[in-house]
């Protein structure tokens, strides 16, 4: 499902992590993460976030740069069980690995803060 963002800041959605290249926005109310990258925004349950974050570690980008061949540097990111597929560029690959490890740094980062304070509140 590959919809349109309309704006974020007037729907239930929350970014997570941003860069200069895309988002993540996080629904709580639809219990999904939005991928806004390579000029589409991708809908994500945690489960595809996760696959979609190890198909993007498992692309050897530093084999990729030293390979002399003539063929194109694109990489096809093919999720499965997840409608979603990207064909993106090594630069592309590496920005969108920048924002997977911020976005889940992010999350990470806020389930440290959550069990902080719920352990001194209680």
């Amino acid at each position: 499902m590959v919809t349109t963002l309309i704006d974020p800041q007037a729907s239930t959605w929350v970014d997570v992590f941003s860069t200069k290249q895309g988002a993540v926005y996080q629904s709580d109310a639809e219990r999904c993460w939005y991928v806004d990258f390579a000029g589409k925004v991708a809908r994500f349950d945690y489960r595809c976030l996760l696959k979609l974050k190890k198909a993007v570690y498992n692309v050897d980008i530093e084999a990729k740069l030293l390979e002399t061949s003539k063929d194109p540097d694109v990489e096809i990111i093919f999720i499965c069980a997840c409608d979603h597929t990207y064909i993106l560029t090594l630069m592309q690959i590496i920005a969108l690995k920048e924002l997977m490890e911020g976005t889940f740094v992010m999350l990470q980062l806020n389930s440290i803060l959550q069990d902080r304070l719920y352990r001194i509140a209680v």
